[in-house]
């Protein structure tokens, strides 16, 4: 049977690698697509002796082959998918002990925020909320206990971006890891760990499966000790993302570049539309030239992603009135789908923080967060300028 492990070599393609890499031709029937295995348990030679895998906890061929594929993709060799994002979040926080410091992005998502502030501080690690787009600030915020830097670029909802490289020199200077949520790029346009991360986080509900139709997460790293304390709190703490959900992860994964691709291009075509409209008071898309990081996006991606967010001259009454009369656009939360989606930051994915943390970030009353998605292009204009036409 054909050996396919040269496949996962870095001198393939990324489209070549999301279809090939950690996966093999089954070898008792020669299926081309990596079996679902639904099965809890495996069978011993012998007490203790076992080919590979002995409990799906703990381990499963479906899991393995997706976490080594999406792994291969972000350029690093372990990867651990979970049951959700936040599960990512997790069990990354769990690599820390009671008294670390974590630095984290002042703009993010807004679920990252509360575990960080209504569970994670409970437990004895104290955050710092800092506008990490300026290097200066993440200095003067470290400490001696500082263990964690964690970012989101571009972040959530705001489309700030950050300087991986230069935050991973300042971090690891100082011994403090990085980690960057990478869900709204994907490894296909950014790859945090080539830039000097140590952990990378998905979001797998979002751009990685793409169809809006699982829930779950994955945390990569190159890192070997990292890997090893990753996988004891996998196993202990039983977070593991479903083998059925593992397979359609890994399945969306072969569709991944060209799903981006056509993401960035339609969310282009929408910034640049909403740019030119009078009735918008501003749009933030790193691939417009008027981002203010435009040329950071240009250097540290190899596109501007499919999120695009938009603040209204008519604010909280044009902004809900935009949402009632979107038809291609649906109004739901989440993101990354291969359907448009648009939401109000404030009222929905962020409303977990006080109107006075908000107003502090800069998420106002006018902010809609766009998911665009794969649709026709001319669709989607057509219905945000009929939309917009009765703001």
């Amino acid at each position: 049977m054909t050996d396919k492990t040269d496949l996962s070599d870095g001198s393939f393609g990324f489209e070549t690698r999301a279809i090939h890499a950690g996966q093999h031709p089954d070898p008792s029937t020669g299926a081309v697509v990596t079996p679902v295995y639904l099965t809890s348990t495996f069978v011993h030679s012998a007490p203790g002796e076992y080919a590979g895998y002995d409990y799906s906890r703990a381990g499963n061929p479906t899991r393995a082959a997706y976490e080594a594929c999406v792994a291969n993709l972000e350029g690093a060799r372990f990867g651990f998918a979970l049951a959700s994002g936040c599960l990512g979040t997790t069990t990354a926080m769990h690599l820390l002990s009671q008294g670390d410091h974590v630095i984290a992005c002042d703009d993010m998502y807004g679920g990252t925020y509360r575990l960080f502030e209504t569970v994670f501080r409970r437990c004895g690690l104290d955050f710092s909320y800092v506008d990490m787009t300026d290097p200066a600030a993440l200095e003067a915020a470290l400490r001696p206990e500082t263990r964690m830097v964690w970012l989101e670029t571009p972040t959530n909802p705001l489309m700030k971006l950050i300087d991986i490289a230069a935050v991973a020199e300042i971090a690891h200077a100082t011994g403090a890891q990085v980690m960057v949520d990478n869900t709204f790029m994907s490894p296909y346009f950014q790859r945090p760990i080539e830039l000097g991360a140590d952990l990378v986080l998905h979001s797998t509900t979002k751009y990685i499966n793409g169809h809006s139709d699982l829930i779950g997460g994955v945390v990569i790293t190159d890192d070997e000790d990292l890997a090893e304390r990753l996988d004891f709190l996998n196993c202990s703490m039983g977070g593991i993302q479903s083998t059925f959900d593992t397979y359609l992860c890994l399945r969306s994964l072969k569709t991944l570049a060209i799903r981006m691709q056509a993401h960035a291009d339609n969310a282009m075509a929408v910034a640049r539309f909403l740019e030119a409209h009078p009735k918008v008071a501003g749009v933030a898309y790193p691939g417009l030239e008027s981002h203010p990081q435009h040329e950071l996006a240009r250097r540290q991606a190899s596109g501007f992603g499919g999120m695009v967010s938009v603040t209204l001259e008519g604010g909280l009454e044009a902004a809900r009135k935009m949402m009632a009369d979107v038809r291609v656009f649906t109004l739901a939360e989440s993101l990354g789908g291969v359907e448009s989606l648009i939401e109000h930051p404030g009222l929905m994915t962020h409303a977990s923080l006080t109107p006075e943390k908000q107003a502090e970030v800069g998420i106002t009353p006018g902010l809609l967060r766009l998911s665009v998605g794969i649709e026709t292009q001319a669709d989607l204009i057509e219905d945000l300028e009929r939309a917009l036409a009765g703001v």
